[in-house]
């Protein structure tokens, strides 16, 4: 049967580290498809024909290819198991969307902009206020920072307790004097219990992570740091970007001191291997500069 299939295959993956939910969504969807038609095994034409009832280009080549990885694992157990090919929509021409380097003038507008979200003292623009700043000062994944992660016992006396984020990884995030005080200043206007999401409404739930996205648009698009709907500019994620750029800045041109500096930053922001974090990683003036100096140093042979 398929579905059990299904159920070894995302079990292999989560046991590896793998959260796997969209991935599995996905699969499951082709099942139940699948299996109306009477299959137990993968077939090729019926993969096709299930990807093809996708909206865009680019979401039914992902739906080919998710399950065509699972039809390849089949395959090694059970041969009736077929592979469609992997052009069947075309070539993959996924550019990587160049990161924004947020300014400290930007993030200070974008903060300030939550008060547009309620009268002073309202919860909704202290929580947007305080979630926007922690995201800039720390480097958190978005998803780390909302309901499903960060609860109030995860504020601790050295820093933030991260718990089973990508990779099923715990780590310790410290935090600077500002943000304590900010995170302080949150929690002693409205307090909540241990188990209790850090951001929350007045309700006591955490926001979901489409709302925060709204929410971000809309004011990034209210005080001009974005065009119209449809037009690129700063998204939410670029601030984990401008946080690894901004902090390896902080090394100048010290081999040394960015060898060891890209080891803890990786650490800090939870990735597998150090190799992650290079991508986010992004060329500024500053960065450049380093780059040229060492480079010259190099040429006179004076490099170590």
């Amino acid at each position: 049967m398929l579905a059990d299939d299904l159920k070894r295959y995302v079990a292999l993956h989560r046991a590896l580290g793998f959260k796997f939910r969209v991935q599995a969504g996905l699969l499951r969807s082709f099942v139940v498809f699948a299996e109306t038609y009477g299959d137990s095994v993968v077939l090729a034409a019926r993969t096709i024909a299930w990807a093809s009832e996708a909206p865009s280009p680019a979401q039914r080549r992902n739906r080919l290819l998710t399950v065509r990885r699972f039809a390849l694992a089949m395959h090694a157990e059970d041969t009736r198991h077929e592979l469609p090919a992997t052009d069947v929509f075309g070539t993959d021409r996924h550019a990587r969307v160049l990161p924004h380097i947020w300014t400290a003038d930007e993030i200070a507008l974008l903060m300030s902009a939550t008060a547009l979200l309620g009268q002073p003292g309202a919860i909704r623009p202290l929580m947007y206020r305080t979630l926007f700043g922690l995201l800039a000062a720390t480097g958190l994944r978005i998803s780390e920072a909302l309901a499903l992660a960060l609860r109030v016992r995860d504020v601790g006396e050295h820093g933030l307790i991260i718990l089973a984020t990508k990779f099923r990884k715990n780590r310790l995030v410290p935090i600077h004097a500002t943000t304590r005080r900010a995170l302080d200043a949150w929690l002693r206007t409205f307090p909540g219990r241990p188990e209790d999401p850090l951001f929350r409404s007045s309700a006591g739930t955490g926001p979901a992570y489409s709302t925060v996205i709204a929410v971000f648009l809309r004011l990034t698009r209210t005080v001009g740091l974005r065009g119209a709907a449809g037009e690129p500019g700063p998204r939410i994620h670029d601030l984990r970007h401008s946080f690894a750029v901004r902090s390896l800045q902080q090394c100048g041109s010290d081999r040394a001191a960015v060898a060891r500096h890209m080891a803890g930053l990786s650490t800090y922001l939870g990735h597998a291997h150090v190799t992650d974090t290079y991508w986010y990683l992004q060329a500024t003036p500053t960065l450049m500069s380093g780059i040229a100096e060492a480079g010259e140093a190099l040429h006179r042979g004076d490099a170590s």
